[in-house]
């Protein structure tokens, strides 16, 4: 039998030999220190802090008018173009004043005839009273006289009665803004008959200088905001939308007698100036209104902010960047600060302000950088 000869071994293979003849003689390689984890801090600051309530609400016009004419009779011009802003008294429409400009001089001729015959009846009852003093008439014909001179005075007043109601019949003829606004959609177009008052307008103007803005608020704040109206009211700030940087501020002039049943909701109303006229009757905002203010109070970002199952806590880091946790009480949270209480938790503290979960109390952190944010608080 030939025996085969044993080819040398490698470096590596030897390598690998002896370091498993270690690991099985119970040697380990060295334990690895835990990295100091690197965090953003951030300050705990005091200041005041406005309590708000945020909803959407609705702009409504501050007056809606609808124009109907006064008389009967053929349009023959409008003056103003759909949408147009229109100042209260411009002329608007103008209905043919053809038949109103002949009652009025059928009135004033009935009017001239009437005077004369209160003069004639003057004269006729101052011709009896002389004649009376002489004893040449009866008391009787006096009388008479002086009933026909009174009727001629109240024939003569109900003439000119109904020349005023003629003037007035032919002033209706041009038709007039009541009110300054935006007009609506034309609804009788020259040519056609319009009817004294008839159910349909013939054209809607809606203020837009100033709007009102109605929201709805849930009816737990209703106590707080009767306090403010109580105290002197309250401002709501609007905000659209598509712009909101922006905003508008109206003062809160009504709150509503009654809370919606079906919503549980109040509603209240602020009365906006819009000289942009960026509120249009319709749109929809979002109103801001401040409820109360916490004065003084003690605010760290929002982010700062851990749970457990013991509460919200926050870690506050000492000047050798080591951490202690503790517990806090969130009394308010608004736009990314929160208003908290804690006995352990002063103005001027350091926080850990995110990344909470890799966090141990009493570790070592390294600081790399702070926290932008929690500056003044405006809503």
């Amino acid at each position: 039998m030939c025996m085969r000869l044993l080819k040398p071994m490698g470096h590596a293979a030897l390598f690998a030999l002896t370091t498993f003849g270690f690991a099985t003689q119970g040697f380990a390689a060295p334990a690895r220190t835990p990295a100091v984890p690197p965090v953003t801090i951030t300050q705990v600051k005091q200041q005041d802090v406005p309590q708000v309530v945020q909803t959407v609400g609705t702009v409504l016009a501050s007056a809606t008018v609808q124009v109907k004419s006064l008389v009967e009779g053929r349009v023959l011009e409008a003056f103003f173009t759909e949408g147009q802003l229109v100042d209260k008294g411009d002329i608007l429409f103008r209905v043919d004043p053809a038949p109103f400009k002949a009652d009025l001089a059928k009135a004033q001729a009935i009017l001239a005839r009437d005077k004369a015959q209160l003069t004639k009846a003057q004269q006729e009852l101052t011709r009896q009273e002389n004649l009376r003093k002489r004893g040449v008439s009866s008391a009787q014909t006096l009388e008479t006289a002086r009933a026909e001179a009174l009727a001629a005075v109240a024939t003569v007043a109900s003439d000119q009665a109904a020349v005023e109601l003629a003037k007035l019949k032919l002033g209706y003829t041009e038709i007039r803004a009541p009110i300054s606004g935006k007009t609506g959609e034309i609804l009788v177009h020259p040519g056609n008959i319009v009817k004294a008052n008839a159910d349909a307008p013939m054209v809607t103007i809606s203020a837009i200088t100033p709007v009102r803005v109605a929201v709805t608020l849930p009816q737990k704040h209703l106590p707080k905001i009767q306090k403010l109206m109580a105290d002197g009211g309250t401002d709501l700030m609007v905000k659209v939308p598509a712009d909101p940087t922006r905003p508008a501020n109206g003062r809160v002039d009504f709150v509503a007698a009654t809370v919606n049943q079906q919503s549980g909701t109040i509603e209240v109303r602020a009365t906006i100036k819009n000289r942009d006229m960026r509120l249009v009757p319709g749109q929809f905002v979002t109103g801001t209104l401040t409820l109360s203010t916490f004065h003084n109070a003690m605010t760290v970002p929002e982010t700062a902010i851990a749970q457990s199952q013991d509460g919200p806590y926050v870690y506050r880091v000492d000047t050798k960047n080591m951490i202690a946790l503790h517990p806090i009480h969130v009394q308010y949270v608004y736009n990314g600060t929160a208003v908290i209480t804690s006995p352990d938790i002063k103005a001027g503290d350091t926080l850990i302000a995110a990344g909470h979960l890799r966090l141990k109390d009493g570790m070592q952190v390294r600081i790399i950088k702070t926290a932008a944010g929690n500056g003044a608080v405006t809503p």
